[in-house]
């Protein structure tokens, strides 16, 4: 590899993300288990998810105001304003959240520092990803932050511009099959796959991925075998 730029993805690659979104989402369905039961509320929660992407994104902002929508719907418009209220709260303590850093993500940033140019690509809402950063106390090992609507073919090409370097020079380290490494694998880049134990549904994906520009590790700390 030539790979000049090592780029990570932010939630559930350097810190804990999705498990605050399951506590959140359980929590809803408790709010509303007289209406649904709890695995219809998700399927509908889901399906206005994925239909609200257009209009406001990733993010926790973008899932409070499904979840109320998601409520409004299921309960024919006769929600209490009571329970929007504990829904809007649901969504402020998922942005009061502390930062928890995977295992070993600042000891691989401590190694790649200085030997290559480290960027954060993530994707979500401007905001709260630049205060995850803050509070993640790793600002200062990237080089550069970019945070994407959408991770996909014509971003990651955006990023490459910006960071004037070729596909080749470019491996993506993210735990999304869907956003971490195939639309980089389709740009000509590397991409290394951390998985992590908990995945949402719309990044779920059942392919394999045969690539000699591709690799799949079981920890973030076992890409340094890599690079």
């Amino acid at each position: 590899m030539n790979v000049k730029v090592i780029a990570f993805d932010a939630d559930d690659t350097l810190w804990v993300n999705e498990p605050y979104f399951r506590q959140s989402e359980e929590a809803f369905c408790t709010l509303l288990e007289e209406y649904l039961p709890r695995h219809e509320l998700e399927r509908e929660l889901l399906k206005i998810e994925i239909a609200n992407l257009g209009l406001y994104g990733y993010g926790i902002k973008g899932f409070i105001l499904s979840m109320i929508e998601t409520a409004m719907t299921v309960t024919n418009n006769m929600i209490s304003t009571k329970t929007i209220g504990e829904i809007i709260d649901l969504g402020k303590q998922m942005l009061n959240q502390p930062i928890e850093l995977l295992d070993g993500v600042e000891d691989v940033l401590k190694t790649l520092k200085g030997k290559y140019r480290l960027v954060v690509a993530t994707k979500g809402d401007l905001l709260d990803q630049e205060r995850k950063l803050r509070k993640s106390n790793l600002t200062g090992y990237f080089h550069h932050v970019e945070v994407m609507s959408e991770k996909d073919d014509a971003n990651y090409l955006k990023l490459i511009k910006h960071l004037d370097i070729r596909p080749s020079e470019l491996l993506m380290v993210g735990n999304s099959l869907k956003s971490d490494v195939l639309p980089v694998l389709n740009i000509g880049g590397y991409a290394i796959h951390v998985p992590y134990h908990i995945t949402w549904a719309h990044e779920e994906i059942e392919q394999s991925i045969d690539s000699g520009m591709f690799r799949s590790v079981e920890s973030i700390k076992d890409i340094l075998g890599f690079v």
